[in-house]
């Protein structure tokens, strides 16, 4: 097995599968920790779906899915973190039925584009290998814009996902912060749909950082945790995919899906022990 593997990573697509995966992991683990810990899991579900409708206006106007995917999740993001600060008694509701009519305009678009779609099911699905040179830069150049907002903003983002009352009441622009975070999770979104699809991006976007929130609290180290899991679910997904000849993206998840139930299964187990422990000591 480890022969099969080190040849396989000989192939370039295979290199480039392993780079989008460093990559990837960088941004999930930054923005998921936000997600996870603002609880806006459905907010960047309506961002994701949404994103569909780039995907078909790409294929009908002739231009890479991935650069207008990325016009077109930046444009729903901005809508919806809109929607969502300016009317939150229905926000939900709302952010629904854009998500749903994202998809529709990306089905409509695909329909109306000519020629065969021969890669479209890999942005619903993913498809790690399948990662070109050019979306590998646009990824790093996403990444680097991931890194530099979250540094530049790293304490109001901290005081905005813990307590936004107090962000608020020290005059710090709440609203532009949040359209920000926002078109940070579009960022993040246009780069994961091509690992594992659009389909189960929030998945992965979620996974790691709930798992890291399980041990560590600091945000700092819940990044640097949920970085270090979502690479060590890509890259083994990536390889248990390419041995056992399996959809890339479903194998990543499945593993990620895994890995968090043994982990919430595994502390409450402890914690249980724990508690006990405790009991018999101060029994005696």
């Amino acid at each position: 097995m480890i022969n099969t593997i080190w040849s396989a990573l000989q192939y370039g697509f295979m290199q480039n599968a392993l780079i989008t995966a460093v990559l990837i992991s960088i941004a999930c683990g930054i923005i998921g920790t936000y997600v996870v810990l603002k609880r806006i899991v459905f907010l960047s579900g309506g961002v994701a779906h949404a994103a569909y409708g780039g995907i078909g206006l790409g294929y009908l106007l002739k231009i890479p899915p991935l650069v207008s995917a990325l016009g077109f999740s930046l444009l729903a993001s901005f809508s919806m973190a809109w929607v969502h600060r300016k009317t939150k008694e229905r926000s939900d509701t709302i952010i629904g039925v854009m998500w749903a009519l994202g998809m529709a305009l990306g089905i409509i678009f695909v329909d109306l584009a000519s020629g065969y779609k021969a890669d479209l099911m890999s942005y619903l699905f993913g498809s790690i290998l399948a990662v070109s040179q050019l979306e590998l830069m646009l990824m790093a150049v996403m990444d680097i814009l991931i890194i530099v907002l979250a540094a530049l903003f790293f304490k109001e983002f901290l005081a905005l996902s813990f307590d936004e009352t107090f962000t608020t009441i020290r005059n710090v622009a709440v609203d532009w912060l949040y359209v920000i975070l926002v078109g940070m999770i579009g960022l993040t979104v246009v780069m994961m749909m091509r690992v594992v699809g659009l389909i189960m991006v929030i998945a992965l976007l979620t996974i790691p950082p709930a798992i890291s929130n399980m041990f560590v609290k600091e945000m700092k180290k819940m990044m640097v945790m949920s970085i270090l899991l979502s690479l060590v679910f890509t890259t083994s997904g990536l390889l248990v995919s390419y041995l056992i000849d399996l959809t890339s993206g479903a194998v990543i998840i499945m593993i990620s899906g895994i890995a968090y139930l043994l982990s919430y299964v595994g502390k409450n187990l402890y914690q249980i022990f724990k508690n006990r422990q405790a009991g018999v000591e101060v029994h005696e």
